[in-house]
């Protein structure tokens, strides 16, 4: 889950907090139809993200939707719509699972579903997505069973990187709780969610705040010495960590199999949305795969760009950046199966013409730290 800057529209919907990254001089962009920070002054994606890395930093990531479930069922209709099996786990952890499409098995979204109680699910779907999450939930939903769009009832803050725990624990926060778990607290009088999850690869917390609440976590966070960081920091991170942004490695024309997300499809389940497609494409292989790319020379990879084996096209781009941590030009790519290419395959990138030399590698490309 991710957001990716895209040309702005009018009216573009605006965080709790963005009154505090204008006087932290952030630089805006739109995301997903919200205008969020893409850097702060003094600071910069290199900054932030070594912040992450390195220390400790704080994400705006409010343009993430929100959505509820709730009646008697709840769960188990949840888990009959969506990938991942619900099954797996306990209330009081979540999961990072897909809505697909039923037909073609094509990702609508990927998002992370909190299991509250078998009667009841919280859902964060990706901004520009919601609306058609809840669409196809509340179209699907029995009766008893209702679907809420909670977009602009909360903010999200993601505190990342070695030294969280310490942060939000300062803050009297919960934190022993295990990986892909949450728990509910209290902060200056707004109750909140503490989750262990992140897009980052590193250590962290994700806060789920009441908008109304949002100012006075925001400032706790800044206040215990953590780093404001843009979403520009937050893609260069999981691209090193190789995780999908929907619109670029998952899509409606990009299936979970292709993508090398089966890890997040229950596929014992008796139902969920596009299993015949998916187990089809499944049996008879991919005719594409998700790969990932190290420049071996100078220069920067990005999205779209054809990937040549031997004078043969085999493939596009998906995402690329500099990686900050490594140093070079890294990239996710999705490459023909039939090309065969092992790790280690030398390939090249057309940049207007030019040829960027790169190797097939297994992503991630910076070892993960989450746990």
């Amino acid at each position: 889950m991710g957001a990716s800057a895209e040309p702005p529209t009018s009216p573009l919907r605006r965080s709790p907090l963005h009154d505090r990254h204008v006087a932290a001089g952030a630089k805006f962009a739109a995301f997903g139809g919200w205008e969020m920070p893409l850097e702060y002054a003094g600071g910069g994606v290199l900054r932030e993200h070594a912040a992450v890395r390195e220390d400790c930093g704080v994400f705006d990531v409010s343009h993430l939707g929100k959505a509820r479930v709730t009646g008697p069922g709840a769960a188990e209709f949840v888990n009959a719509c969506l990938s991942n099996d619900l099954g797996r786990i306990a209330p009081g952890q979540a999961q990072y699972t897909l809505c697909c499409d039923d037909a073609t098995g094509g990702v609508v979204d990927d998002l992370i579903a909190y299991l509250v109680s078998p009667d009841e699910v919280f859902l964060v779907p990706n901004a520009a997505n919601t609306g058609e999450v809840v669409r196809r939930l509340a179209a699907a939903a029995p009766a008893g069973v209702t679907v809420t769009d909670e977009h602009a009832d909360h903010a999200v803050l993601a505190v990342q990187g070695p030294r969280s725990a310490e942060v939000v624990a300062a803050l009297k926060l919960p934190v022993a709780h295990d990986y892909m778990s949450f728990d509910t607290a209290v902060l200056d009088g707004v109750e909140l969610i503490v989750c262990r999850t992140g897009y980052t690869g590193e250590r962290g917390f994700e806060l789920v705040v009441p908008a109304a609440g949002a100012l006075a976590v925001w400032d706790a966070i800044v206040a215990a010495g953590v780093r404001p960081c843009g979403l520009g920091a937050r893609d260069t991170l999981r691209t090193e960590m190789g995780y999908p942004l929907h619109g670029q490695e998952l899509s409606l024309d990009i299936t979970p199999v292709q993508a090398r997300a089966g890890w997040a499809v229950g596929w014992s389940k008796p139902a969920f949305w596009g299993r015949d497609a998916l187990l089809a494409e499944k049996a008879a292989g991919p005719r594409r795969t998700l790969r990932g790319l190290v420049l071996t020379g100078r220069g920067v990879p990005r999205g779209h760009m054809t990937v040549y084996a031997g004078g043969t096209a085999v493939g596009e781009t998906t995402s690329g950046t500099f990686s900050p941590t490594r140093k070079e030009g890294i990239a996710l790519a999705l490459l023909d199966t039939a090309a065969r290419l092992a790790d280690g395959a030398e390939v090249e990138l057309d940049v207007r013409g030019r040829r960027l030399p790169a190797v097939v590698v297994k992503p991630p490309f910076v070892q993960p730290s989450v746990r």
